[in-house]
């Protein structure tokens, strides 16, 4: 019998089916109309998407709903950004949507990219100038009936009641919006120059699609803004909005109430600060006096009548004068004492009583020497007269006494060998006694050995 094919279980075929989906189509944009939105307690959207020829469930994660601006109602015409999976539990194929826009929104996403890359490298985004808290004249650039104003003035109201706004009307939707706030903030920074108490200026209006704040997207409008010589804070839309004016401006706010918020300070919590600085400053200087009072009470019982001082200083100066009066006579006595000292010194080695002194020696230093003088003499002699004899028992002249003669050629050499002349030469015998000159007739060269002896010819 053949082998029986491999069995799967439901939930096997179930996740083999999403991992397919999942890895082969990837993230992909799907167009179509919304049917059956619901919205459980969870904060999840479930809807279906159909075109005229089918439909595809599709599912909302609270995590990425809360950044849909505009609410979802059936028979709206969106564009989905999402992945395909399915739900194995059910086996339901359906979309994991990421991002939701209305149809068409996707060209505009495009066009603002393109614009904002441009606007970054062309440094337009490069503002951070910092806006005076609170300004002294805030000029709002906004539409005088809509949302924005009111929650404007309402949180400055509550905020600090004293600040001065100026409301600059101006269209914030449509092909007019965006010259007509160009035209608005160069009409502004020229007038700046004659109110200088003009110093901060707000753009801002309530959220809408993409299409509405298309606007705040104009290329001209955010040069505007940059070039702008007074700051300009931007407040556009909802939080999750983001326009090319919020990028351009020096400040950006997520809502027209965050940039009151942010303009100006809240008169109760400075209240608070001033009531806290105040009870601060009423300790400080309630300590400060404390501390003043606590010297001063010092100082009081340091104080003493000038009277009193005198009768002080006079008795001080009394123990000081008997202090050097006794000093001085000790002084005095220690130097007569050491006078007396010196003159004793000085008599003990004057000059007369050195002379005599050196007499003295001088005397007994003749007398030795005269005493020794023969003795010296007399040794000096015996000396010399041992140093003769030991010189005449070595002398080479004794030895020529006893009838020895040295013979020497004519440059002076001694002659040892017999060798050592010829025939015909002059020598010279010295004797004990003179001198002979001789001539050699003949040379006998004979060695005599210590064995033979000495013969004479």
């Amino acid at each position: 019998m053949p082998a029986a094919p491999d069995t799967l279980s439901v939930s096997e075929v179930n996740l083999r089916a999403r991992q397919t989906l999942e890895r082969d189509f990837g993230e992909l944009w799907v167009e179509g109309e919304l049917s059956g939105v619901s919205r459980p307690s969870s904060g999840h959207l479930y809807f279906t998407l159909k075109d005229d020829q089918a439909q595809l469930r599709c599912a909302l994660f609270r995590t990425r709903a809360r950044f849909v601006a505009a609410p979802m109602r059936d028979g709206d015409r969106v564009r989905l950004r999402g992945r395909l999976s399915i739900f194995e539990p059910r086996g339901d194929y359906q979309l994991i949507a990421e991002a939701v826009q209305a149809a068409g929104v996707g060209e505009l996403l495009a066009a603002f990219e393109r614009l904002k890359t441009t606007l970054t490298a062309e440094g337009v985004f490069a503002n951070a100038r910092p806006l005076p808290c609170p300004p002294r004249h805030l000029l709002v650039l906004t539409s005088p009936t809509g949302a924005a104003i009111r929650d404007v003035l309402a949180v400055l109201a509550a905020r600090w009641p004293l600040a001065q706004i100026i409301l600059i009307p101006v269209p914030v939707q449509g092909r007019e919006a965006a010259p007509a706030l160009i035209a608005a903030l160069g009409l502004l920074n020229r007038q700046a120059a004659l109110d200088p108490a003009r110093d901060a200026i707000l753009i801002t209006r309530g959220g809408g699609s993409l299409e509405d704040l298309w606007a705040f997207n104009d290329e001209h409008l955010a040069r505007a803004i940059f070039h702008s010589r007074l700051p300009v804070m931007s407040a556009v839309g909802h939080e999750v909005d983001v326009t090319l004016a919020d990028f351009a401006a020096d400040a950006r706010a997520p809502t027209p109430s965050a940039a009151a918020e942010q303009l100006m300070p809240d008169q109760r919590e400075l209240t608070r600060r001033l009531a806290a600085l105040e009870t601060r400053l009423a300790r400080a200087a309630e300590g400060r006096l404390e501390r003043e009072a606590q010297g001063l009470d010092h100082l009081r019982a340091r104080l003493r009548h000038p009277g009193e001082v005198l009768v002080r200083r006079r008795e001080a100066l009394g123990l000081l004068q008997g202090r050097l009066d006794r000093a001085t006579a000790a002084r005095l006595e220690t130097e007569r004492r050491h006078q007396r000292q010196l003159a004793a010194r000085l008599a003990a080695h004057a000059p007369a009583r050195r002379l005599e002194e050196a007499d003295e020696r001088l005397a007994r230093a003749r007398t030795r020497l005269y005493a020794a003088m023969p003795r010296q003499l007399a040794s000096h002699r015996q000396q010399l007269a041992a140093v003769v004899r030991e010189l005449q028992a070595v002398s080479p002249l004794a030895v020529l006494g006893r009838g020895y003669a040295i013979l020497e050629d004519t440059q002076g050499q001694v002659v040892r060998r017999a060798t050592d002349t010829a025939p015909g030469r002059t020598l010279s015998a010295r004797l004990g006694e003179g001198r002979l000159d001789l001539r050699v007739i003949r040379v006998d060269a004979c060695d005599i050995t210590p064995q033979e002896g000495i013969s004479s010819r």
